[in-house]
């Protein structure tokens, strides 16, 4: 029940160039915070049992979350012990926990100890009281509050089987200040009997979280999985990333594939030998040469570390490189194949993220070796014709291979995301 006053029930009243896609927010676990009303000095209503509010209220908040995060969703709560706060504070945190909604739970009580069943508040900017305004968030968000709060009170009372007492148009505080869609549900009265002692029983509380838990569900429905359990059926890339995986190009950790997470020299150099079968490495006498003309260079570098070996070209060897390394054999392999090049220090840097630069100069590579490494004329703004990788990068771009990070601009130095590979490599599977 909300402080300070005795409710009435009258009048209830989701590669452009997949290299240039930014993460959508739907990528990530759907967000609730839940608010157990009351708490510490404040009991809320009392029931006729002596039962106080927040105690209900706390319970049944835990398992809706309990419910909730079994089905992968992340909740918080405004409070996770018997504390008291504000109104304007729980409002507070939900702002600073950016949910996708906020639900409140609440016991009911009246002056008619006959008066039972369950309700859900909602702020409605049709029914606006002057003393009591909205924030313009709230206020352009009724239709979706009034669609959580319809979906959660049917939800509710079919579960708990309590009287159902429909919705109510409210200026409660916690549901016409917050930024998200929001409610405050009240799932029975403490003032009447038979629903108190319903309410000190954990199998009604149960059902009521269920309830609740059920509606929540509805209106925001969590992602389906789709190629890993971190890659939703509607992230940008999963098409992409599922076709790589069906043809064992990629592989994730433990059913994940952290999408936007910065993809490495190794990781990319085994994701082409995967997909092409590297070259192997040029005879002995003949450099690292490929169709004629020498590769060398460009971002990693001029030099290669120190080769031993005779006979057929030796693999260069590195000093951050170990034998131990996973990715040892295929990076010797692209190293003495022309396809990359170590840097001056004697290092090959496997674990560096890649930039989108260099990736396109990889791809390149191997698809066209040996052409001009020289570009003489700018696709890009950000691309001069005297940067090491313009020539692959225009190249690539002419192809259709690749798009910019923006209409003007390619950004070769930014970081290459594990979701923005999977997309490109994919562009190249017929």
């Amino acid at each position: 029940m909300l402080k300070g006053s005795r409710k009435m029930i009258t009048g209830l009243l989701i590669l452009g160039f997949a290299i240039a896609q930014p993460a959508p927010a739907w990528a990530e676990a759907v967000k609730i915070v839940l608010d157990a009303g009351h708490g510490g000095s404040d009991p809320g209503a009392v029931g006729v049992n002596g039962l106080y509010e927040k105690t209900v209220n706390f319970d049944v908040v835990e398992r809706v979350k309990a419910i909730l995060e079994s089905r992968g969703y992340e909740v918080l709560l405004t409070r996770d012990s018997d504390v008291y706060l504000s109104l304007a504070e729980r409002v507070a945190i939900t702002n600073r926990l950016a949910p996708d909604l906020f639900v409140s739970v609440h016991a009911n009580a009246h002056t008619n100890s006959s008066i039972s069943g369950s309700m859900v508040l909602y702020y409605d900017k049709d029914y606006p009281q002057a003393s009591y305004p909205a924030s313009d968030a709230m206020a352009a968000l009724t239709p979706e509050s009034k669609r959580l709060a319809q979906l959660v009170q049917d939800a509710m009372v079919k579960s708990a089987g309590t009287v159902d007492r429909g919705l109510v148009p409210s200026a409660v505080y916690v549901a016409r200040m917050g930024s998200v869609p929001s409610i405050l549900v009240e799932t029975a009265f403490l003032s009447n009997a038979g629903e108190a002692a319903n309410l000190a029983d954990p199998d009604f509380r149960q059902k009521l979280a269920a309830g609740i838990a059920e509606g929540i569900e509805a209106y925001k429905p969590m992602e389906e999985p789709g190629a890993f359990a971190d890659v939703p059926l509607s992230h940008w890339a999963n098409d992409a990333i599922l076709k790589l995986k069906n043809k064992g190009i990629l592989e994730g950790e433990a059913g994940k594939y952290y999408p936007e997470r910065a993809l490495t020299r190794a990781e990319f150099v085994t994701m082409l030998e995967r997909q092409f079968s590297l070259p192997e490495p040029a005879a002995a006498g003949s450099g690292v040469s490929q169709g004629g003309s020498t590769v060398t260079g460009s971002t990693y570098g001029t030099g290669s570390g120190s080769s031993s070996g005779t006979g057929a070209a030796a693999a260069p060897v590195f000093k951050d490189l170990p034998a131990t390394h996973w990715a040892y054999a295929v990076m010797q392999k692209a190293a003495a194949a022309g396809i990359l090049s170590g840097y001056a220090d004697g290092t090959i840097r496997p674990d560096q993220p890649l930039t989108r630069g260099e990736a396109a100069a990889l791809i390149d590579r191997v698809i066209w070796p040996g052409s001009s490494q020289k570009a003489t004329s700018t696709v890009f703004q950000d691309v001069p014709v005297s940067l090491w990788s313009a020539a692959s990068i225009n190249r690539l771009k002419e192809k259709g291979i690749v798009e910019g990070a923006t209409a003007t601009t390619f950004a070769p130095e930014r970081s290459m995301t594990r979701a923005e590979m999977a997309a490109l490599l994919s562009r190249l599977i017929r």
